[in-house]
């Protein structure tokens, strides 16, 4: 299979965009030493937008529901024999969630494997937004939500199609119910309310993986993906391979070796469970609405605010990480 150029899997809705590597070289800020194939920034892009046409993907919901069998589908299509971890969940609110974590393999028979992660639920609340009218509104979530799923099935598309067999096995993982974490309007704080679904996943391990990469929020406009606590804590050598692999793509400038925040999320209880596993997550030093940039958990965390260049970025770093490992 050609590596410099996408397949035609979705030709009418790309239409004349294209992710070539002449495109690559122009959105890249160094001379790539590229391993692995090309990883197509339309086609994620596409991904993204298709989650969001079911709405807002809100726990127990009906877009939820026709969400996850999407998802599904598609990386069905793309060679994976996915499975569905599906329990259900008590929310901070005493509220039952019906989660599904969805389980999508690659090299299935192999031993040696590793996670890559997503959450594809959406917040119930914008509880961030800086309309206070807006903070019992359901957050669309093509940042926080769509963004890692789109890298995630790019990702197994192009590793199908890729002539080079990978010596071991990816299991991705679509984690639910990961924003259902208390509001800020609630008096109930509790920080065990986020990540549910990767909690439960933590506890009933379906294999034995070596390490793990987190997606979140990994395709806003001006995304910087600074160095996170935990991943330098319980992850060191994984977190300095993916941001040497960043380096060597040419996407150095979107991932600087320096520390961000140290985050609650999808990797936590996968690090306290023994899997090394990093978060690829964005830190916005500069912003006075959230150091998760001025979209996190507002009603503008919607397509119009997604930056393909950062999606290619992050894809290509991964790719450049998993062919190089």
């Amino acid at each position: 299979m050609l590596k410099n150029s996408c397949l035609s899997i979705i030709a009418a809705a790309l239409l004349a965009t294209g992710c070539g590597s002449k495109q690559a070289a122009s959105t890249a800020d160094e001379e790539p030493i590229l391993a692995g194939p090309t990883f197509c920034e339309d086609s994620a892009l596409w991904y993204c937008a298709e989650q969001c046409k079911f709405g807002p993907r809100t726990m127990n919901s009906a877009a939820h529901d026709s969400c996850c069998e999407w998802i599904q589908k598609q990386f069905s299509k793309y060679g994976c024999m996915v499975k569905t971890q599906r329990a259900d969940l008590k929310g901070w609110d005493g509220t039952t969630l019906r989660s599904t974590n969805i389980i999508a393999s690659t090299n299935p028979e192999a031993q040696r494997r590793m996670i890559i992660c997503a959450h594809w639920d959406c917040r119930p609340w914008a509880d961030n937004d800086p309309d206070p009218k807006n903070h019992h509104t359901p957050v669309m979530a093509a940042n926080d939500g769509a963004s890692g799923i789109g890298v995630m099935i790019e990702l197994a598309r192009v590793i199908q199609a890729d002539s080079v067999t990978l010596p071991f096995g990816i299991d991705f993982v679509c984690f639910d119910a990961e924003d259902y974490g208390s509001p800020q309007w609630s008096d109930n704080q509790d920080e065990s309310s986020w990540a549910l679904g990767a909690q439960y996943f933590a506890k009933n391990l379906p294999a034995k993986y070596d390490q793990g990469i987190l997606l979140d929020m990994v395709g806003g406009q001006g995304a910087h993906f600074y160095q996170e606590g935990f991943s330098k804590h319980y992850a060191n050598t994984v977190l300095d391979d993916v941001w040497q692999a960043a380096s060597d793509a040419g996407y150095g400038s979107y991932f600087p070796r320096q520390a961000g925040g140290t985050i609650t999320d999808d990797h936590k209880p996968l690090n306290e469970a023994g899997i090394p596993t990093i978060d690829i997550i964005p830190y916005y030093p500069d912003c006075e609405q959230s150091g998760f940039g001025p979209t996190w958990h507002t009603i503008n965390d919607d397509m119009q605010h997604l930056d393909k260049a950062t999606l290619k970025a992050v894809g290509q770093t991964v790719v450049q990480y998993l062919y190089t490992r």
